[in-house]
């Protein structure tokens, strides 16, 4: 796992889970289960704290995003897997009065999805990725410059530009209608 703080959170969540006998009788399961996810979400978090200071520390800051942009510079099943089990955690911790709380299995097999993900992104990034691209162009003063390109082929547009709204190729505009049709 990745540091202290995250393996004190899956084991505080652990136990809650499964208490030794005789103790935590005054707390029910679903609230010792939605304490526990909270736990986990919190471990989940801190996991990618330190995955994202090793690759770039001001995503730290972002919340949601570290998730979101984790198949960037991880294989895809792990960012999913990261989305789904964040989500599910997120949704099991808060209190809703119409809906049951989660269940201790239903939090047990996310505790070991967590301790499995924090494994992976104790890793580190599995995809080379550079976070600053070099200009590809002549710079000038400190700042990239327009490279001359070629002319774009006879009836194709220049690449990054907008084709004009018109009739397909090979017919005629209508010549435009001034004032409507008359009744």
């Amino acid at each position: 796992m990745t540091d202290d703080t995250a393996r004190a959170d899956v084991n505080a969540a652990q136990s809650l889970l499964r208490p030794a006998a005789g103790t935590m009788t005054g707390l029910g399961p679903g609230v010792r289960a939605r304490a526990s996810a909270l736990l986990l979400r919190r471990a989940l978090e801190r996991g990618l704290d330190d995955f994202w200071r090793g690759v770039v520390p001001g995503m730290t800051r972002i919340g949601k995003h570290r998730v979101l942009c984790l198949g960037a510079y991880t294989d895809r099943e792990t960012a999913r897997r990261c989305y789904l089990i964040w989500s599910a955690l997120s949704t099991a911790c808060h209190y809703r009065a119409h809906e049951l709380p989660p269940g201790p299995p239903e939090i047990q097999g996310r505790l070991l999805e967590v301790e499995a993900l924090l494994e992976a992104l104790e890793r580190g990034p599995t995809v080379p990725h550079s976070v600053s691209a070099a200009p590809s162009g002549p710079v000038h003063a400190g700042r990239p410059t327009a490279t001359p390109t070629a002319p774009p082929a006879p009836g194709r547009q220049p690449s990054g530009t907008v084709p004009k709204p018109g009739p397909p190729p090979g017919r005629q505009a209508a010549p435009p209608v001034v004032g409507g049709p008359r009744t």
